[in-house]
């Protein structure tokens, strides 16, 4: 690491300078980014310095993230800004790897961000692992005409149900955040230009999901858009389509977050919903034993494969690792024959299962035997991943 750069924890008076970065880099209105940094707490942020001046810095959110039904631990890396005299110097690789250390003196396991440019993240380990996606339809495509659970208004504000709720559906979801507060904050509380809904679908002491939105015009029309849900039964699903459906008169568009392939819309009638826009995050495995080691796996399979990893920057990531699964779960001990070779971007997709080996063999990120790529499409077989959040 270049020694003119110096990296650490920010001060109150440091994070006025950062802030100011921010803003310029996100073209946030002036003193947004106090209130940014109070939702997400000082003790979150980095900053990185050169001769003694704030050069940039970033946001490190603990949550965790659902793999294989499992909780793993994640740092969620946001608000990566530098200023603009200090771009193209080495100030942002900088930051990253140093962050990446300190993540990984945390023993957190992987780290997941939204990438502005793929290139700089990749080097430093970052590759694409899940989508974000939005979709939309047409209100009066949806077609549906049948309630089979009752649906009530309630205020989301501080009320248990919803993560309760979630967390249900979270354990499911295959990339899933265990949320930090400052994602339910923005999720629940409205800006000073919204309104948001919230309802329940269910019984109230069995609720089986729920809605939270907003609704607006447009010069496009009116759209309601959706900003959370969880639905745990196919009545769910249903009273959730006939809901929403129900605003026709009124709303033109609708909008809502799912995976790329929307479960929720096999229910519709037609082939109405379309893609509005997807974009894929990225995540880097910090600490490859214990991330390995802390995700599900599927239950029938017993395995073992033999991995041969390149990691410049965490070195203890590097070498050869055997992972062991059975009954759902992996174990990692060191040594092995090395079958299957790949750099530590390489593992990314393989551990969320967004491409399989053969595909990622296709692209050049790995290399292995026949018997390799057999039990490595065995260990990591998943859904698409994805999650509704960006952070």
């Amino acid at each position: 690491m270049t020694p003119r750069f110096a990296y650490t924890r920010v001060s109150q008076e440091d994070m006025q300078h950062l802030g100011y970065i921010l803003e310029q880099c996100f073209i946030m209105p002036t003193g947004d980014s106090k209130f940014y940094a109070k939702r997400i707490g000082l003790e979150n942020f980095r900053a990185i310095y050169r001769e003694q001046k704030v050069a940039g810095g970033l946001a490190i959110l603990p949550m965790g993230q659902w793999w294989g039904g499992k909780r793993v631990s994640m740092a969620g890396i946001a608000a990566v800004g530098i200023a603009p005299e200090y771009r193209g110097d080495g100030a942002a690789i900088a930051l990253l790897h140093h962050t990446l250390k300190d993540i990984h003196t945390q023993e957190i396991p992987i780290s997941v961000l939204y990438p502005a440019t793929q290139r700089l993240y990749r080097k430093a380990g970052y590759e694409q692992a899940g989508s974000y996606c939005s979709w939309e339809i047409a209100a009066d495509s949806i077609q549906m005409r049948e309630q089979s659970l009752p649906i009530q208004p309630v205020v989301a504000t501080d009320n248990p149900i919803f993560q309760d709720l979630y967390y249900k559906q979270a354990t499911l979801t295959h990339g899933y955040l265990d949320r930090h507060p400052a994602i339910w904050h923005g999720l629940i509380y409205p800006d000073h230009k919204e309104t948001i809904y919230s309802y329940l679908i269910g019984d109230k002491d069995q609720s089986q999901g729920y809605i939270i939105f907003t609704q607006e015009r447009t010069k496009d029309g009116s759209i309601l858009r959706i900003r959370d849900w969880a639905l745990l039964s196919d009545a769910a699903v249903q009273t959730f389509w006939y809901f929403i459906a129900n605003h026709r008169s009124q709303i033109d568009k609708v909008r809502w977050k799912s995976s790329v392939i929307d479960a929720l819309t096999l229910l519709l009638p037609e082939q109405t919903a379309t893609i509005k826009n997807q974009d894929r995050w990225m995540l880097r495995i910090v600490n490859l034993s214990k991330a390995l080691e802390a995700r599900g796996y599927p239950p029938g399979v017993t395995a073992e494969l033999h991995l041969a990893v390149q990691d410049d920057l965490l070195t203890a990531n590097q070498g050869k690792f055997i992972l062991s699964v059975a009954n759902g779960r992996g174990e990692v001990t060191k040594g092995g024959k090395g079958e299957l070779q790949l750099d530590i971007r390489g593992l990314a997709p393989l551990y969320t299962s967004l491409f399989t080996p053969q595909q990622l063999q296709l692209t050049g990120k790995l290399v292995g035997t026949e018997a390799s790529l057999v039990a490595a499409t065995q260990i990591f077989a998943g859904t698409s991943p994805w999650m509704a959040d960006f952070f």
